[in-house]
């Protein structure tokens, strides 16, 4: 070999095309398992919606009563506290995100305390609040204090979830309704650092915020 000469190496163009190829693949199956793990939770938040829904309606057929307006809640289940705020009226009063614990005054809290000790939903009785699958506020009212329902929707109750993104509210709309947070049963408003509890209209779904969305039943 002459002197000051030497063999240079590197990649050839089909082991760059390899890599390359290896590359996508993983890329790929990070997408593919992102996607799997988005419609994952999609269909968990369609579902517990229908098993709120189920409890109240499971709840009505045994008890004869609504679960937190229950008002022989004691006679049912030993432990339960009855409501302070017209028990008996078929309506769930107080805030849809319930509170910590279960407080007389707020029949909202008080519905998982009764659907817990009838044994229709998990946790313990007086564990409060329940949370949906991305860690939010779960829920249901009778009252004004949930998102604004769009004119000409009817409802004896409605079931509220919060802090949902918004692909995946939109994801629970397409399930549930008719896929447009301000028209139908499903409606929805973007949430501004907590879940909406108090009136406000309901607006269109952005992939990039989150929501909370009610269900009308």
């Amino acid at each position: 070999m002459e002197a000051g000469k030497h063999k240079e190496s590197g990649f050839t163009l089909v082991e760059i095309s390899i890599v390359l190829v290896i590359i996508g693949l993983l890329l790929g199956g990070v997408l593919k398992g992102q996607s799997m793990i988005e419609n994952a939770k999609a269909k968990a938040l369609v579902n517990e919606f229908r098993a709120v829904w189920t409890m109240t309606n499971s709840y009505k057929d045994i008890f004869k009563a609504t679960p937190g307006d229950d008002a022989f809640a004691v006679d049912h289940h030993p432990n339960a506290t009855v409501s302070t705020s017209k028990p008996g009226d078929e309506k769930i009063d107080g805030g849809w995100t319930g509170a910590d614990l279960p407080t007389a005054a707020n029949e909202a809290s008080l519905f998982w305390q009764h659907v817990r000790l009838a044994g229709m939903a998990t946790g313990t009785a007086n564990s409060g609040r329940a949370r949906n699958v991305v860690g939010g506020p779960l829920g249901i009212t009778s009252n004004g204090d949930r998102v604004n329902s769009p004119a000409g929707v009817v409802g004896q109750y409605f079931i509220c979830s919060g802090n949902i993104p918004g692909r995946l509210a939109r994801a629970v709309d397409i399930a549930l309704d008719d896929q447009i947070a301000t028209t139908g049963q499903v409606f929805a408003a973007k949430e501004t650092g907590v879940a909406i509890e108090k009136p406000t209209a309901a607006v269109a779904y952005e992939d990039g915020a989150l929501f909370t969305v009610c269900l009308a039943i």
